[in-house]
């Protein structure tokens, strides 16, 4: 009999352990408190975030994979726009601004694009140095998944359609 009630005690810390990890999880998701400096000058805020799932993608213009990902992340944007979905693509602090609203403007990218020219907003966001890094955000402002490198867009397109079908 003591062995069950060992097992049953190890059985009861371990739930503990998980629910407290799992706890420290949910606070750890949550978005920081961030300001996006836009290209055409305005501030958009994490605040103003909640309601919709939103990708923040740090990139450079000088980054082959952010250039080479930027056609899907397009569709992505231009399929679920409508439904709830917006980007943020944040041009890194090394990329100069001038090479940023120009690639902007020649790719025609019709999501929002700022420019973190002081490296706040990639330090707030868990001190991001390799890009592209894009995080999705979904409706309550909590961070759901985080890609460094190109995500795998069936992938993504699958978690966006949960999401956005989330109340």
């Amino acid at each position: 009999m003591k062995p069950l009630y060992l097992l049953a005690a190890f059985a009861s810390a371990a739930v503990a352990a998980i629910g407290l990890v799992l706890h420290m999880g949910s606070d750890a998701t949550a978005a920081p408190n961030s300001a996006f400096v836009l290209i055409d000058g305005s501030t958009r805020t994490s605040a103003e975030l909640k309601g919709r799932v939103t990708l923040v993608n740090f990139w450079a213009t000088s980054c082959t994979s952010c250039v080479a990902e930027m056609p899907q992340l397009i569709a992505t944007y231009d399929k679920y726009h409508g439904k709830g979905f917006d980007t943020i693509a944040v041009a890194m602090r090394y990329d100069p601004p001038s090479s940023v609203v120009n690639f902007t403007q020649s790719r025609q990218l019709p999501f929002q694009v700022a420019i973190d020219n002081t490296g706040l907003v990639a330090h707030q966001w868990g001190d991001v140095q390799l890009t592209p890094t894009s995080y999705l955000v979904d409706k309550q402002g909590q961070i759901v998944k985080r890609y460094v490198g190109p995500p795998d867009f069936a992938e993504l397109h699958r978690l966006l359609e949960t999401l956005l079908a989330r109340t």
